[in-house]
């Protein structure tokens, strides 16, 4: 199957993720409000998690492109919010691992890059793993 004709294939957080994730901000902020008692420490603990929920979701609005793949290489996301680009010939192994617990299994796309792994959820590519990881075996080069 030859790589597609398009620039780049680009796999993104879920346009409704941020959004949920600042309802749960203003939904915590709420309740430490409301639940408090009078408690700083209960308020203070509520206010931290929203604000942390808030960032998270700043990030998910700000860069929502986790991974993108074109001719030459792959391009992903790396720490808070930064880049980095990976050639080809930089990448030693694209996988897919899976893991039950209680009941559930999570699949994860991994990426070796030999110096690195880089590792991306469902959540992170609005996309299952297996589809994401086998475009990305028929994007790469012989």
């Amino acid at each position: 199957m030859p790589f597609p004709s398009s620039p780049a294939h680009r796999w993104r957080v879920p346009p409704a993720l941020p959004v949920v994730k600042l309802v749960g901000a203003v939904a915590l902020t709420a309740l430490g409000l409301v639940l408090s008692g009078g408690d700083p420490v209960a308020l203070v603990l509520a206010l931290v998690v929203a604000a942390g929920l808030t960032a998270w979701a700043a990030r998910d609005l700000l860069l929502p492109v986790r991974l993108t793949a074109d001719a030459d290489g792959v391009t992903v996301i790396e720490g808070f919010a930064g880049r980095r680009r990976l050639p080809w010939a930089s990448i030693e192994a694209i996988g897919v691992a899976r893991r039950s617990r209680f009941g559930l299994t999570a699949e994860t796309l991994e990426i070796d890059a030999g110096d690195s792994l880089h590792l991306f959820g469902r959540y992170d590519l609005d996309a299952p793993p297996d589809e994401v990881a086998e475009t990305l075996r028929a994007a790469r080069p012989d």
